[in-house]
């Protein structure tokens, strides 16, 4: 009768099956790299990293330095109506959008969706995009260039 543990796949650290590396250096690495779980899959980033999967890449440098005037945005021609909708025009573009709770940013949509958009929002003062999704309904207005 044949031993059972040689037909079984071998085992690595932490009692997993050891598969072969994509950006490993060898076996006693795991598959993605780097020590422990890995930091981020071969894909693309994790969340809050982009681009990942189904992620565009968020724009090459900062949006433009000044900032829009709210009541020119929601009473202009170029204003919209919030809705998915309307935003469809902004998709790419660099968009500044004001929230029912007061706050506002400048916002590069990459997708949207029945209820909610999402795409890259500017932190100030980090000075860099960060992968963010917001649904429609806090939206107050918003105006792209």
């Amino acid at each position: 009768m044949q031993d059972d543990r040689q037909m079984l796949p071998p085992f690595g650290p932490g009692g997993f099956p050891s598969l072969p590396p994509f950006g490993g250096g060898g076996p006693s690495q795991p598959p993605f790299g780097g020590g422990g779980f890995p930091s981020s899959p071969p894909f693309g980033g994790g969340p809050g990293q982009g681009p990942g999967a189904g992620q565009a890449a968020p724009p090459q440098g900062p949006p433009p330095s000044f900032v829009p005037n709210q009541t020119t945005a929601m009473s202009g021609p170029s204003a919209f109506a919030v809705d998915p909708g309307a935003m469809r025009g902004c998709l790419f573009r660099f968009t500044y959008v004001w929230l029912n709770n007061g706050s506002s940013f400048w916002f590069y949509p990459t997708f949207i969706g029945r209820n909610s958009v999402a795409g890259y929002r500017w932190r100030r003062r980090q000075r860099r995009w960060v992968y963010f999704g917001i649904d429609t309904r806090q939206i107050r207005s918003f105006q792209c260039f």
